[in-house]
């Protein structure tokens, strides 16, 4: 989509709505939520100041599960808000149904980038990120944002949660205890 989508129902011009994950249309009041991509994306289009690490494009603004983040659309990585992480991941997570999930080493070898923040151009600190999925991340503390690569939130969506995992196996032990007790 580009940043100068025209309204479909009048054509004039949509602008991103602050902090939305809607177009608007100034002239007739027309809300446009672009559908989201494979990875659960919401591209709203317009440009960002802040460039890709990876490709050097401009990222653009879109959105995952209600929440704004900057995303490129050459690379497919995407810029998320630490404070918006989990909330983000638990939301996606919400709604996965398949519990399939190819659980595979990270390439090691990331860990040996080097990426500028796009925010604030320093470099970002490259580490295994310690939750689910295997995958290691990018991170600029000074942002508080976390870059990831494409299909690695898709990773982390899908791996096995181990607090999820405990919690079923806490249930079925309070199970068995009440069945040994009648």
């Amino acid at each position: 989509m580009e940043a100068d989508m025209t309204c479909p129902g009048c054509g004039a011009p949509m602008r991103l709505q602050a902090d939305k994950d809607y177009l608007v249309c100034d002239y007739c009041g027309t809300m446009h939520f672009p559908d989201p991509n494979p990875d659960g994306v919401r591209v709203l289009g317009e440009p960002s100041e802040a460039l890709c690490p990876r490709c050097s494009v401009a990222l653009v603004h879109a959105s995952v599960s209600g929440e704004r983040i900057l995303y490129c659309n050459q690379c497919h990585g995407m810029l998320i808000g630490m404070e918006i992480f989990l909330a983000v991941t638990d939301e996606l997570r919400s709604h996965v149904s398949s519990t399939e999930y190819g659980a595979r080493q990270p390439d090691w070898e990331d860990l040996h980038r080097r990426s500028l923040c796009p925010q604030c151009k320093q470099e970002m600190d490259t580490h295994p990120y310690c939750g689910p999925g295997n995958v290691i991340i990018d991170s600029c503390e000074n942002c508080s944002v976390n870059w990831l690569d494409a299909g690695e939130l898709q990773r982390i969506v899908r791996a096995p949660d181990r607090n999820y995992a405990i919690a079923i196996d806490e249930d079925e032990r309070d199970r068995q205890f009440l069945k040994s007790q009648s």
